[in-house]
């Protein structure tokens, strides 16, 4: 679940210092340290100064370290139990019931969307409108939903391509990215490792990522991107989810109807004629 805490860290990170960077990232990966940690335990974890502690609680909006504990600790007793990933060897654990699966993927798009600052959206929306060329990018499992990005857009404006679905061809598609160009990031764990050097390259070349991930890589995935859109993927373990992810493609595509008006429209007006002529469909 996202806290209050976790919440500001969020809103304020790009601000803080360097070293109350590596504070807030141990904070938004371990959530439950503020509860059992005192400020100097937090400090060593961090490698950071006692001094810089206390100035990150401040710069939060805190009195102080003990303030926030507060809030956590009554935050964790008035809400239910709820984990990003729930893990735990249990014999029945692949074989809950119906009800139980909807419970958990209602909670996680409901967590999601509550959270979502709409002016994010809007910003998002505006720069894939604005976009010279939209590039698509996901590893794994997350390649299949990339794709799902590509065809979207696709169908709401032109330019729209996968970056690096090719992993011999990686220097070829970067080497046709440019300034303004949109890079639709979508990442959950496990993250290969050649991600980072991608996101650098894309960073360096002025290229605006926009990053969809869940929560405990938002602090990391600030570092590139431009803008960061985060998602609750909480499962029973096993088999990860992407329920919320793809819902967010889909809000994120009307969010860029709003924005593009009638040629977006258009657009997807000549693909269906064009589908009908070459009777592609049933």
């Amino acid at each position: 679940m996202a806290t209050r805490l976790t919440l500001r860290i969020q809103e304020r990170i790009s601000r803080l210092t360097k070293s109350e960077q590596s504070l807030a990232v141990l904070l938004l990966e371990n959530q439950t340290l503020i509860e059992t940690h005192s400020a100097t335990e937090l400090s060593s974890l961090a490698g950071v100064s006692k001094a810089t502690t206390a100035r990150f609680f401040r710069n939060l909006g805190y009195t102080d370290f003990d303030e926030a504990r507060t809030q956590a600790r009554e935050e964790r007793n008035r809400t239910q139990p709820y984990a990003y990933s729930q893990t735990a060897a249990e014999p029945g654990a692949l074989g809950r019931s119906i009800a139980d699966h909807l419970e958990l993927e209602v909670l996680n798009l409901t967590r999601t969307f509550e959270e979502m600052r709409p002016d994010l959206l809007t910003e998002a929306a505006r720069l894939i409108l604005d976009a010279p060329r939209v590039w698509c990018m996901g590893f794994g499992a997350e390649e299949g939903l990339a794709r799902l990005a590509r065809v979207t857009f696709a169908r709401l404006r032109p330019d729209v391509h996968m970056l690096a679905a090719s992993p011999g061809a990686w220097a070829e598609d970067l080497a046709m990215t440019g300034p303004r160009d949109v890079l639709l990031l979508l990442t959950l764990e496990p993250r290969p490792k050649f991600q980072s050097a991608l996101t650098a390259y894309a960073r360096t070349s002025r290229m605006n990522v926009i990053t969809l991930t869940d929560h405990r890589y938002l602090a990391r995935a600030q570092r590139f991107s431009r803008l960061v859109i985060g998602s609750h993927v909480a499962t029973y373990g096993a088999v990860p989810t992407h329920t919320t992810l793809t819902s967010l493609l889909r809000l994120l595509a009307v969010a860029y109807i709003g924005q593009a008006g009638e040629p977006a429209l258009q657009r997807l007006s000549v693909i269906s004629e064009i589908n009908e002529e070459i009777d592609l469909f049933d």
